[in-house]
């Protein structure tokens, strides 16, 4: 069974920096792209950042391009999410998750397995 457990979240003000971690379990993180979400309140979830099976290759919401970085650590099966100058829109809870194959992926539905999320707040 496949385990996605975010942290690192937390509060922040803003132009501050936070990084999420995502530890994964089994023996496939490897075989997967991985990506991550955002949800605030009222809203959808939206696509943030995703990065391909051996991290060559990444992607970002017009929004946080140039501020976040996705990056990932298959010896040790960890997706990381680096948060530079972060903004009061930014917060929202955070959401790694496991893509259905091995090329990035923008869209909620190829991704097959989710964290929990982690609680990101910047405040003004």
């Amino acid at each position: 069974q496949v385990q996605l457990v975010e942290s690192g979240g937390g509060l922040v003000q803003a132009g501050g920096s936070l990084r999420l971690s995502c530890a994964t379990s089994g023996r496939t993180f490897t075989s997967y792209a991985m990506g991550w979400f955002r949800q605030a309140p009222e809203k959808e979830r939206e696509f943030v950042a995703s990065i391909d099976w051996v991290g060559s290759s990444t992607t970002y919401v017009d929004s946080v391009k140039g501020r976040f970085i996705i990056s990932r650590d298959n010896v040790n099966n960890t997706l990381y999410l680096q948060m530079n100058s972060l903004k009061p829109e930014d917060t929202a809870v955070y959401y790694c998750a496991k893509a259905k194959g091995i090329w990035i992926k923008t869209s909620t539905r190829d991704y097959g397995y989710w964290g929990q999320g982690t609680q990101v707040t910047v405040y003004s």
